[in-house]
């Protein structure tokens, strides 16, 4: 595959490269006295050293003397090591709230280089040119911010409403772009295995470019099913949450990507996979999915993944192999990325050892873009456009009786009824499918703090449309108040959770003033508010800033009564309709095993 990432191109510096190596042309710059974590022979190397030239690495020996000249900069590494630069095989940036520049700031002084980015949310919002305004952010860095079109634009295509659409025409179209590596996960699994148009279309586009395929194949089965995903040239999976999903998969010439992010915790369920069997870990990735700010800035990035892995006994060298040459191997660009070897790209992290796993430093291409924990480029805030700020359009009032849910027909006062309610599960991307018995009061259903449920609502919110998916959520444990948000995958509808109607409406009509976000307001007061005026999924501010009024959401969030970690990428999952195995969309409750709407009221009794 062709790399667009690199300073510059290997056809235009090949005889540089080899004099520099040979000592007949001085280096940029040299690496002295290193310990190598080398990859491709996954040994810890002592005394290393490193010449680079046009960006890229051309000599990797005992001594690289012959290639210092009187204006190379020669780093002193001092027994520290070094590493290929981290790259992230599956992210979602918009999950950050971060704009692309903002998160690339935050993510390179934690040793990440590269991202291979599925830009979905933002997409499902504002459509293929807001992708392009987010590329036009994140090109003014150095990250290598490679782009797979989002696939599923909506998820599940007749189950939502969302701002744009994606089809194979689209897909086309985008491959011919310079930032484009692939196709964003296909989540739409269903319509693979049942030979769906609109599915297999953008797999053909995307193969026909000879690019790769990203998967998301989130049920438990593996045999059948699993096979016939990956015959259509599916590469990776980062939905995985047994061990026995990633050997499957890695079994069957997939990449499994475990994944371990700010909600969803599967890597210490995942690690078995590899330190119980001793497999070869070739086809393993590390990523991370969706991080939120507090994360990045109080944990770090995929450096932080990386601790955690050795710390599930995952070996030091093969947890890095998993976020260097066994992602670029899956994306077809090892010949360029992921190894410190003649030939790549100088991307190279600085570890203080291999105990600690703390960064030092980063460079790309070699540039040192990141020392002692804070980037050394320079970033100028982004003008994003109007139309990319101003994404709000309900085309309705919501005032508090919108939230009324009448009981069903011939039920009086008193009565149960018994209804479908979607119980979430802390950490889990899955939920399940619960049925409880709620009193009619007043000829209607209300939340019943008792057993944990609580109304919840989604309103569609791109085209005015007015319309709106009533049900009820179990597992937050709130005892009082509302919360709504605008990061509601994958449609980023208007989500509404709430104990009574009045805070409902209140927190609605925030969101809608704000131009997106989230919000948490009790007794007809805002506690807590995150405005996220870009696409309704971001804001333009640092992830440090960011993270503070997260924060202090997630303290909001625990005073009406909430226990639940990270509780609103929890909650941000509600509407996906191709998760398993109750969801909510704008235009209702869609059971997610057999794909297809499902009524609110049950016949018979709750369980």
């Amino acid at each position: 595959m062709l790399n667009h990432f690199c300073k510059q191109p290997l056809w235009e510096c090949t005889r540089t490269l080899a004099a520099v190596a040979q000592g007949q042309a001085p280096a940029d710059t040299v690496i002295t006295n290193a310990r190598l974590v080398n990859v491709c022979t996954a040994e810890i190397q002592d005394d290393i050293a490193v010449a680079i030239a046009c960006g890229r690495i051309a000599y990797v020996g005992p001594s690289a003397d012959h290639c210092i000249g009187e204006d190379t900069h020669v780093i002193e590494a001092a027994g520290q090591v070094i590493a290929p630069g981290f790259l992230d095989g599956h992210i979602h940036v918009e999950s950050s709230m971060l704009g692309a520049g903002e998160y690339a700031r935050a993510v390179v002084p934690h040793g990440t280089v590269g991202i291979y980015w599925d830009p979905h949310e933002v997409c499902n919002v504002l459509g293929l040119e807001g992708v392009k305004v987010m590329m036009d952010d994140a090109a003014r860095t150095p990250l290598k911010a490679m782009v797979t079109t989002p696939s599923c634009v909506p998820a599940v295509p007749g189950f939502e409403d969302t701002g744009s659409f994606v089809g194979p025409e689209e897909i086309a179209e985008s491959m011919t772009w310079d930032g484009v590596v692939g196709l964003g996960e296909m989540m739409n699994f269903p319509g693979v295995l049942a030979g769906a148009d609109h599915a297999h279309g953008e797999l053909a586009e995307t193969l026909k470019a000879d690019k790769v395929i990203t998967g998301h194949y989130s049920i438990p089965e593996t045999d059948q099913g699993l096979n016939a995903y990956i015959a259509c040239g599916v590469r990776c999976c980062h939905e995985s949450t047994r061990a026995e999903d990633v050997l499957a998969k890695m079994r069957l010439g997939q990449y499994a990507q475990l994944r371990y992010g700010s909600a969803w915790l599967d890597l210490p369920q995942l690690a078995a996979a590899i330190t119980e069997t001793g497999i070869d870990t070739r086809f393993a990735n590390l990523i991370s999915d969706d991080t939120h700010p507090h994360t990045l800035v109080a944990e770090g990035h995929l450096d932080y993944i990386l601790r955690m892995a050795v710390s599930l006994g995952i070996p030091v060298v093969a947890a890095i192999q998993m976020m260097t040459i066994n992602t670029a191997t899956c994306f077809r660009m090892e010949h360029e990325l992921g190894s410190i070897t003649p030939g790549k790209c100088a991307d190279i992290v600085f570890l203080d050892n291999l105990e600690d796993l703390n960064v030092v430093r980063t460079m790309i291409d070699g540039d040192v873009v990141a020392e002692n924990g804070q980037i050394t480029f320079d970033l100028a805030p982004f003008d994003y456009p109007d139309w990319v700020t101003h994404s709000m359009h309900l085309g309705r009032t919501i005032i508090p009786d919108t939230f009324r849910v009448e009981a069903p027909a011939g039920a009086s006062d008193g009565d149960a009824v018994t209804v479908r309610a979607i119980e979430l599960l802390p950490g889990s991307v899955p939920d399940r499918a619960a049925s409880v018995a709620l009193a009619v009061r007043d000829g209607a259903l209300e939340s019943d703090l008792d057993q944990d449920v609580l109304k919840t609502f989604v309103f569609e919110r791109h085209h005015e449309t007015g319309t709106f998916g009533v049900g009820f959520t179990k597992g937050f444990g709130i005892k009082r108040g509302a919360m709504a948000s605008t990061v509601a995958h994958d449609a980023h509808n208007l989500l509404v959770v709430g104990t009574n109607d009045n805070d409902m409406a209140l927190a609605a009509n925030t969101l809608a003033e704000a131009g997106g976000g989230m919000v948490v307001v009790a007794d007809g007061e805002v506690l807590g508010l995150v405005e996220l005026p870009i696409a309704g999924l971001m804001d333009a501010l640092t992830a440090e800033e960011m993270s503070a009024k997260v924060h202090h959401l997630e303290d909001t969030w625990a005073e009406i009564g909430c226990t639940m970690p990270s509780p609103f990428m929890t909650m941000a999952l509600i509407p996906l309709a191709c998760l398993p195995e109750l969801r909510l969309t704008n235009r209702g409750l869609v059971d997610c095993t057999t794909f297809q709407f499902t009524d609110l009221v049950v016949d018979g009794e709750a369980e």
